[in-house]
């Protein structure tokens, strides 16, 4: 494509660098830009970049935060008592858009992947087990919930995760997988109907 402006075409560039977002789409979002006040521009750019060199990690449970504990951790509204463990901050804001759950999370940073060269050391793991073993006294959990994606390597951190805190004497439990609703029998994969057979509940 032959760009009007060099300029133009460095903005375009960037833009098509995030994900999901072609060529086409950035030179429509980079013509927006220019037609729109410059301050618009501006407060963009600075919220981007203070996006980037500002933006810290809870110092307990490892989420996106902006000081030294996240909003989560620093509310005494939640429940401090169950401790909902994720992958990264997306499962976090997934959970909370839901507004089912009133606890804690963990953000382990990933899960063990041996073909990525990912192991439990490369995880938030230790810290996880000390927020347990060594509890204050606005944290005493007595719940740690699995919240890990239904994938061979998501059930290799659970497994994982189960072994090293079973000797707490923690309840654990892990979401619920089955059959979503308005969703027909017909289309489900196997594992997926299986497991909601081998997990029915009572019908009340």
């Amino acid at each position: 494509m032959n760009y009007p402006s060099r300029l133009i075409e460095d903005a375009v560039s960037e833009i098509s660098r995030l994900p999901g977002i072609g060529k086409k789409t950035a030179l429509r979002l980079a013509l927006h830009l220019l037609k729109r006040e410059e301050q618009q521009t501006r407060s963009l750019s600075d919220a981007l970049l203070n996006m980037r060199t500002k933006t810290t990690y809870c110092v307990k449970c490892h989420n996106i935060a902006d000081e030294r504990l996240c909003n989560i951790c620093g509310s005494s509204k939640r429940d401090h008592s169950i401790i909902c463990v994720v992958v990264d901050t997306r499962d976090v804001l997934a959970i909370e858009s839901t507004n089912q759950y009133k606890g804690l999370y963990h953000v382990l940073g990933g899960i063990i992947s041996p073909l990525e060269g990912i192991g439990p050391s490369d995880l938030q793991i230790d810290s996880l087990l000390a927020r347990i073993e060594n509890p204050t006294e606005q944290e005493t959990v007595q719940e740690i919930i699995l919240a890990l994606s239904p994938t061979m390597e998501g059930d290799t951190t659970a497994f994982y995760l189960q072994k090293k805190l079973k000797s707490t004497g923690v309840k654990m439990s892990t979401i619920a997988r089955g059959v979503p609703i308005g969703g027909d029998l017909e289309y489900a994969d196997e594992i997926t109907l299986g497991r909601s057979i081998v997990s029915r509940v009572a019908y009340d």
